[in-house]
């Protein structure tokens, strides 16, 4: 099940990628209806079938490229969503070994609303709430699947195994983590790393609304737009979904996209400012594990790549392999930031078990004002033990050393009826 659930994460980043490739060369309507394409399960191509399609849909007629580009993603979706429903059953029939079950079925729910977001895409004619939500579900399937695969691989009866090396880091891992301040920074981190969560998914949802209107080429200039952008600013309208027959290409005016880009851009700063903080106090934290330190570093150079790309598609004017890379490192970020969130639970859940383990071992604790009288006594008792094994060692050292007068021999039974002694 493990294999199957990082295949289909292989699966799920290629949908994604292929979503926005399909999204940024104006393919969403390649084919107009839904699940075929023309009535067909492929592209028509012969000549009748392509007459027949034109007649079908006059006003759509057949576009080899766009078409096959629409085919493709729907062929690598079909094909993810089969693997999930694998992952379903595969859950269900081994719940008894303690598989998780209720994320495999969360992900076969996603799925089918994805399919029906799909087909709203296309008879809905690319209606921007549903292109941004069908968006934003794509993202939930990776990271529901990329949490899976955490769970999996962290599993004790799946646990991998490790050399020397990784031990005596997670010896110093767990080091670290039995501090109380790190306890408290694992807490801390926990509820940031939540919100960092909160402020990416926003700006993900940001960005497929961008995208989804054609505004990502509103604002050509840097930092901000154009001049007199502040007179074009209409966040009603920008957040609003105009009555039309056909979204291809946007039906808000200009001024709305304007508002569109900008509101991205600033929220852009804001993710970068806020997840670089959350990075660097990660790696300079002296209780951050070294598996958080290698993701926060890992989450931080996604970030800065996030950024170069958002900068080169204002620069040079939305390159297609820019823009669709742009799609898919955002996918990267969020994996990362869900990592580091899944590093602090393990830690926390694990402290949680350990702190249990001892209480239970523990016969009793000594309350905080007694514990000076605690090692006061203690330390008399040690010190008696100790003077009873001087007496006992000089005591045989004589039992060895005495020499019975009569005999000559030496005797080991000197005083063996002493009054008050062992025999007494």
């Amino acid at each position: 099940m493990k294999k199957l659930t990082l295949f289909s994460i292989f699966l799920a980043a290629v949908v994604i990628i292929l979503g926005a490739y399909t999204r940024l060369t104006d393919a969403g309507l390649g084919c107009p209806d839904w699940p075929g394409c023309y009535g067909n399960l492929t592209v028509p191509l012969s000549e009748e079938k392509v007459a027949q399609a034109n007649a079908a849909y006059p006003d759509r007629p057949v576009e080899a490229f766009k078409a096959w580009n629409e085919m493709i993603h729907r062929y690598f979706a079909g094909t993810l969503g089969l693997c999930v429903l694998a992952i379903a059953v595969i859950a269900l029939r081994q719940r008894d070994k303690g598989t998780p079950v209720k994320l495999p079925l969360l992900l076969l729910g996603l799925i089918i609303f994805q399919a029906a977001l799909g087909m709203w895409t296309v008879t809905l004619n690319l209606l921007p709430v549903v292109v941004m939500g069908h968006l934003l579900g794509g993202f939930s399937v990776i990271s529901c699947l990329f949490i899976l695969y955490l769970r999996l691989r962290n599993s004790a009866g799946d646990a991998p195994k490790t050399k020397q090396a990784p031990i005596a880091s997670a010896m110093h891992d767990q080091d670290i983590t039995d501090l109380p301040q790190a306890k408290i920074f694992q807490r801390n981190l926990k509820l940031f790393a939540f919100v960092g969560l909160g402020v990416l998914v926003t700006q993900i949802a940001l960005g497929g609304w961008t995208s989804a209107n054609y505004a990502a080429l509103a604002c050509t200039e840097m930092p901000i737009c154009e001049s007199g952008w502040q007179d074009r600013i209409d966040i009603a309208g920008a957040f609003s979904v105009p009555d039309a027959d056909n979204y291809e290409f946007g039906a808000h005016d200009y001024g709305e996209r304007v508002t569109m880009h900008i509101v991205h851009r600033f929220g852009a700063v804001v993710t970068f400012l806020y997840l670089l903080a959350l990075g660097i106090n990660v790696l300079v934290s002296r209780y951050a594990t070294n598996k958080q330190k290698f993701v926060s570093a890992f989450m931080l150079v996604a970030l800065c790549t996030q950024v170069a790309l958002g900068l080169s598609n204002i620069v040079f004017m939305l390159p297609l392999a820019v823009a669709v890379m742009h799609n898919a490192v955002a996918a990267v970020l969020l994996l990362s930031l869900l990592n580091l969130i899944f590093t602090v639970f393990r830690i926390l859940e694990n402290d949680q078990v350990f702190g249990l383990e001892k209480q239970s071992k523990a016969p009793f604790s000594v309350p905080e004002p007694l514990q000076g009288a605690y090692r006061k006594q203690q330390a008399f008792r040690n010190q008696q033990a100790r003077n009873t094994s001087l007496h006992e060692s000089e005591y045989a050292s004589l039992r060895g050393s005495y020499q019975d007068p009569l005999s000559g021999s030496t005797s080991s039974h000197i005083l063996p009826k002493a009054p008050g002694g062992f025999h007494g």
